[in-house]
């Protein structure tokens, strides 16, 4: 079937944002604490949903999800809903990437190093980008970019 240009750019449009990732633990409130206390995420309102977890906020969305395995998994199931299965690394995702205040790239820098977590800094001075890679504690890898006049 062949589309017009403004069909096309239609049917491109359906969705508008990234409203958040689900990451699946063993340890809800360890993975809480790393998403709240190191990277300064905000704990907010979770509705009751029938397995253990919780949100973790920018602003007014909630971006992080946190699921514990096997009451989502339980959960799922129920539903007839397919549930990832546990594995080494994060499959087919690599990384999941934020933008933070060029400000705060030293900051973040100094909590990181306070708490011995392990990272990889990479500049790219010619673009104005300054960015830090880790992993949280679920092998995850996170990229964080802070752009210069942004």
């Amino acid at each position: 079937m062949t589309m017009g240009a403004s069909e096309g750019a239609a049917e491109a449009c359906l969705l508008s944002k990234m409203e958040h990732f689900l990451v699946m633990t063993h340890d809800v409130d360890g993975t809480r604490d790393f998403y709240r206390d190191v990277l300064g995420f905000q704990e907010g309102a979770r509705p009751e949903l029938g397995f253990l977890g919780h949100w973790l906020y920018l602003g007014d969305t909630p971006v992080i999800h946190i699921a514990e395995w096997a009451s989502y998994t339980a959960h799922s199931n129920r539903l007839g809903i397919p549930v990832t299965k546990p594995a080494s690394g994060t499959g087919p995702l690599d990384h999941v990437a934020f933008n933070g205040q060029d400000a705060n790239y030293s900051a973040l820098r100094e909590r990181l190093d306070r708490r011995g977590l392990k990272y990889h800094p990479h500049d790219s001075l010619g673009i104005g980008l300054r960015q830090i890679f880790l992993d949280d504690p679920n092998g995850l890898k996170l990229e964080l970019n802070f752009w210069r006049g942004r």
